[in-house]
């Protein structure tokens, strides 16, 4: 007898955790295939959870996350977008991942349909088809300005049975964004269709030509099915925190507080507080770390550049490059030859989709020192 949803026990691994498994028993291999920095989480950030640990902050709370947090980044958004989002449309939840996990347990039903900009993290779709969905990928096409997006194709995409539209902007792992052009297009026709809007934008203030990305909040009202994720993971260097935070339109906070309270139940209220400080002081410390990964892509890039096989596709967000390898077409091989040869752990680019299949993506959030040896490597790896 079969216990498991076939379903289920058909869905593969991601492609990057077998890569990521097999470094595991290489020595000395520089990591640049998880999307996350080599710094820890700032210490005035530690120290507030601390503080209300030794406070006493221990018990259960409030399942969209403590008052205090939630008014947080309610200021912060006002901050940043000039808007006020009301205290009912925000929760915040145990990573970005549980927050798209949650607008999926909402909209779909098992038969429904989901469309995916991809490349994409993999984990996202994943979700999307644990709770039921058939998702179709629309993959960006790539070339010597960078990513674009053919807004035609998501609109043919958009059959019957379509319950929303997931893009992550910017992108992990293209670093692409969605302009404001086509943002306003995507949403009157999504307005239109009663599609909804699940914007990933965890990556927003990890950005090179502007201080924070364009977020659906600027053009959204309260009523538009508009979904936007975010997470304390990449700016404030708080990846194995897990919390992050969702808005969602109004009229949708008991839904929001029953799914919360039948996942998770709430996150812990003195990591919670490390959120309220990383927030309120971490300016300081999100410029620095947008100007280290500054650093990173350029010294990454300048080495791809030397590569005559390599062609690297330009972005202005995240803190990844994806790169194709002339003669490479299996992916996962090539990562895995990485770890043993050269020393330096990738993640194939077949993991993150359609339009991807044959590139490579690496995580440039790394000290200058750590970089340069892996570039070095690299380049005796696949030569010049």
């Amino acid at each position: 007898m079969t216990l498991v949803r076939p379903s289920i026990e058909a869905m593969e691994d991601s492609p990057i955790l077998d890569v990521w498994r097999m470094g595991f028993s290489v020595d000395g291999v520089i990591g640049l295939w998880a999307g996350e920095p080599d710094v820890p989480t700032p210490r005035f950030i530690c120290a507030a959870a601390e503080k209300a640990l030794a406070e006493g902050h221990t018990f259960y709370t409030h399942g969209r996350g403590i008052p205090e947090l939630r008014a947080t980044i309610q200021g912060y958004l006002e901050r940043l977008y000039g808007k006020r989002i009301s205290d009912d449309r925000i929760a915040v939840t145990s990573a970005g991942m549980n927050a798209v996990q949650l607008v999926s347990q909402a909209l779909i039903d098992p038969g429904d349909k989901a469309i995916a900009i991809t490349p994409s993290w993999p984990n996202i779709m994943r979700a999307m088809q644990i709770s039921g969905a058939a998702v179709t990928e629309v993959p960006l096409t790539s070339g010597p300005m960078g990513w674009s997006l053919d807004l035609e194709a998501v609109f043919a995409a958009c059959v019957p049975g379509v319950k929303l539209i997931y893009l992550a902007s910017p992108a992990n792992p293209t670093g692409w964004m969605i302009t404001p052009d086509e943002a306003r297009k995507l949403l009157d026709f999504t307005r239109e269709r009663g599609i909804a809007i699940v914007s990933d934008e965890v990556y927003h203030r990890i950005v090179y030509d502007r201080p924070v990305a364009f977020s659906f909040l600027d053009i959204a009202t309260p009523q538009d099915a508009v979904f936007v994720v975010n997470s304390f993971s990449k700016s404030w260097a708080m990846t194995g925190w897990r919390m992050g935070w969702l808005i969602y339109p109004e009229g949708l906070t008991e839904t929001f507080e029953k799914l919360i309270q039948f996942n998770t139940s709430g996150g812990q209220a003195f990591l919670q507080y490390g959120g309220v400080a990383a927030i309120r002081d971490g300016e300081p410390f999100v410029s620095e770390f947008v100007e280290r990964c500054r650093r990173g892509r350029e010294i990454v890039g300048a080495s791809l550049a030397r590569m005559n096989r390599v062609r690297n596709v330009p972005n202005n967000g995240s803190f990844y490059a994806m790169f194709e390898v002339d003669g490479v077409t299996d992916t996962i091989d090539f990562c895995k030859t990485a770890v043993t040869d050269a020393r330096v752990g990738l993640a194939p680019g077949v993991a993150f989709g359609a339009g991807s299949e044959k590139m490579i993506r690496l995580c440039y959030a790394k000290t200058e020192e750590t970089l340069n040896e892996a570039m070095a490597r690299l380049e005796r790896f696949i030569g010049r």
